[in-house]
């Protein structure tokens, strides 16, 4: 059974789409069978593997408002070689016909509970804000990543996203928790980002992914060639980062899950 991460922070520029198409690469480039699912109708997600969102056929809008088939909808084997379901401004009209629907914040959790089963790892890359999409990605989550800055307001934002997954998993997803928090843009020779970075690690313990991710050009320049930074630049700080984090994903993993590895 596939485990499902939303990957998200209501704030935004904290490199959350730049985190789930990457580090969704690393893992498919172990062999793991990896789905993205892009719920910001910006799109970015979907660019950034390589597919155009103004030409797609299909996007999360068909997913959950139409019911139609996961095997329709789906785009396969993309640029960073694992599966996606695309996004695109059809995708803003879905939150508000979604307040149409009864049970309405676990439509994505139904739309999955199939195809849960045919994949490792299946990210959800959230919007930047709380609105009815977020609340579908957390509620079909078994666990959120959480990028964030090393700066003052992203603890500030940090606080605001764990009062949300404390709500949400005392209404509709009670399983829910933290998979892990994510220093991104990481630049060690800035004060500033090493306290806030050892703040974290004094809160939040082995939470906190011992990897992080530094600043890079390559990082950044990937989305406008539609690739992950490891398909642009290989030997890149950014696309090596990612590599180090999906073995620290999989290691994790197995040291919860000892007899399902043996």
């Amino acid at each position: 059974m596939g485990k499902v991460i939303a990957v998200a922070n209501q704030k935004g520029g904290v490199g959350k789409t730049t985190t789930c198409v990457n580090l969704a690469a690393s893992l498919a480039a172990t062999k793991r069978k990896v789905l993205v699912i892009d719920l910001d109708p910006q799109g970015n997600a979907t660019m950034g593997s390589g597919v155009d969102k103004y030409e797609v056929a299909h996007t999360a809008y068909e997913l959950l408002v139409e019911d139609k088939p996961f095997d329709e909808i789906v785009v396969k084997n993309t640029a960073g070689k694992y599966d996606l379901i695309a996004s695109n401004g059809d995708v803003t009209a879905a939150e508000i016909k979604l307040m149409e629907f009864f049970a309405r914040e676990i439509r994505l959790r139904n739309a999955l509970a199939p195809i849960k089963e045919h994949y490792d790892y299946i990210f959800i890359d959230c919007p930047p804000s709380l609105n009815m999409l977020t609340v579908n990605a957390m509620s079909a989550a078994d666990s959120v990543l959480v990028p964030m800055q090393c700066e003052y307001f992203a603890l500030e934002g940090l606080t605001a996203l764990i009062d949300t997954i404390t709500k949400l998993a005392a209404y509709v997803n009670p399983h829910l928790g933290i998979e892990g928090i994510l220093r991104t843009m990481y630049d060690p020779r800035n004060r500033l980002s090493n306290d806030v970075s050892d703040q974290l690690k004094q809160h939040f313990g082995d939470k906190v992914y011992r990897t992080v991710i530094p600043r890079n050009v390559r990082l950044a320049e990937a989305p406008s060639f539609g690739a992950p930074a490891m398909y642009y630049d290989k030997s890149s700080a950014g696309a090596k980062a990612y590599l180090a984090l999906a073995g620290e994903m999989i290691r994790r993993s197995e040291q919860k899950n000892p007899a399902k590895q043996a």
